[in-house]
């Protein structure tokens, strides 16, 4: 897949969505970019989501299918739609369940789900005795069993073979960027650390598609690595004196003038930090973390927060921050959660009125 793009007039950006699909629709429909029926309503507009739509909520199909059908609606309209991969749709890859929930995995099961898992346990069983383990064959009594059940609910083998290399979404999410650039704007799940600075957006997403392909490179790579671009928080919690510099490296290996990063929830709202050379655009969307719904637009290259459907100029620091996050909070239900941030950053300096 292509990794950079010129010419981006308007881009809507939205932060991880972790099963939550009538979230992610509300904030579609207020970046401008779908219509009642969800079909795409954006023209030539680029949309990007960040990653994370899968685990802690129930609707990861359903999202995954929208933005699929979404890509090809743009496509044809001139427009553009760039599903990233977040830590989220690497772990769903390659087993790491530890997020799923329950509701997810159901959302996977058939008719069948009762004879595939069967036919799954008798595989199990058969690969058992012929490679008995140390501590000897089970007793494949009515007991193991129902701990294997309860390991494996209806679903689960549904789903990883959707996420496996030949799956429905395992496919899909194999074939798209982990990073990307529009005009003067980097796009990345986690952020880029100082241990991956020297590599180009290339390097970084041929790396992570290689090794979902062939999970042995997974040990020694960027994927798992808390430094690599799904995981890093530097960028998001990292002090901004001492992480100046390296900004300013990436943003000029780059060319680029912001980069753009979720994984890391802020309290609510879209955010700036390093004087607005980074964003930070996961606010939490879902049900699981408060659903709280704004996203980011770039129109003419200048950065706007649609909070709650109302747009709003995003300052890049100053006493323009505590202002617009109390204009922010006002659209909130209350009591905001960004409220007590706001208070925080007119403590320490000069509060001014809200544009």
């Amino acid at each position: 897949p292509e990794d950079g793009w010129t010419g981006g007039e308007r881009v809507g950006a939205v932060g991880d969505v972790h099963g939550d699909l009538g979230q992610f629709r509300a904030v579609l429909r207020d970046a401008g970019v779908i219509d009642a029926r969800d079909r795409w309503s954006g023209g030539r507009a680029h949309l990007v989501q960040l990653g994370d739509v899968p685990d802690r909520g129930p609707d990861t199909c359903e999202i995954l299918d929208l933005l699929m059908r979404l890509e090809g609606q743009a496509r044809k309209a001139g427009g553009r739609v760039h599903a990233l991969i977040g830590n989220h749709e690497a772990m769903n890859v390659y087993g790491d369940l530890r997020y799923t929930t329950p509701e997810e995995i159901a959302a996977f099961r058939t008719d069948r789900s009762d004879q595939v898992r069967d036919a799954f346990f008798e595989q199990h069983a058969a690969e058992l005795k012929r490679n008995p383990p140390p501590e000897g064959l089970p007793a494949f009594d009515g007991v193991y069993r129902r701990k294997w059940d309860e390991q494996h609910p209806l679903g689960y083998f549904e789903h990883r073979l959707a996420f496996g290399p030949k799956g429905k979404y395992g496919k899909w999410i194999r074939n798209h960027n982990a990073a990307i650039r529009i005009d003067g704007t980097l796009f990345v799940h986690g952020g880029i650390s100082p241990k991956y600075a020297g590599l180009s957006l290339r390097q970084i997403n041929d790396a992570i598609r290689a090794e979902l392909d062939d999970f042995r490179k997974l040990a020694r790579g960027l994927t798992t690595d808390e430094e690599g671009p799904l995981w890093y928080r530097g960028l998001a919690q990292g002090d901004e004196g001492a992480l100046a510099p390296h900004v300013e490296s990436i943003l000029k290996f780059h060319q680029a003038g912001r980069i753009v990063i979720g994984h890391t929830p802020t309290p609510g709202a879209i955010l700036p930090r390093f004087d607005g050379r980074v964003v930070l655009i996961d606010v939490g969307l879902s049900k699981a973390y408060g659903s709280r719904r704004a996203c980011l637009l770039l129109e003419g290259g200048r950065p706007y927060a649609v909070h709650r459907g109302k747009r709003l100029p995003l300052p890049q620091s100053g006493p323009a921050v505590p202002a617009y996050l109390r204009e922010a909070a006002a659209l909130d239900p209350s009591p905001s959660p960004l409220a007590p941030l706001s208070r925080k950053l007119e403590a320490v300096q000069p509060a001014v009125a809200a544009p």
